[in-house]
């Protein structure tokens, strides 16, 4: 009697054994499932904001380029040549450089070639 006790005892316990592992894998399915699930979500938001960023820098150009035509059309519609100074002085501030060219009377720029040998 103590025999089938004793072998019935092992065979309950392999089969609970058995469904722990089953019950582990599902678990260990369920959250990969949901982390996959969350990062599809992370992705999807990215993508929106992105998207949204996109339209704001576009409206922004439009802006930018409605302001450029009112300012040309203040000056009678034509480009002078103080208006294009001063676009040149505003897109020095977006370079990241030291080197700046400066126009003189005849066009031609300075240029201070000889420092820069220096520093080679």
């Amino acid at each position: 009697m103590g025999i089938i006790l004793l072998a019935g005892l092992v065979i309950g316990l392999f089969f609970i054994f058995q469904w722990g592992k089953v019950y582990s894998k599902q678990q260990t399915g369920r959250a990969a499932l949901a982390e996959a699930e969350f990062s599809k979500q992370v992705q999807l938001e990215e993508a929106k904001a992105n998207l949204e960023s996109q339209k704001l820098n576009a409206q922004s150009e439009v802006e930018r380029a409605k302001g450029a035509a009112r300012a040309i059309e203040i000056e009678d519609g034509k480009l002078t040549e103080q208006y294009i100074r001063y676009l040149y002085v505003q897109n020095l501030e977006k370079l990241d450089t030291q080197l700046i060219y400066v126009p003189t009377e005849g066009g031609l720029p300075l240029l201070e070639a000889s420092r820069l040998q220096g520093e080679k």
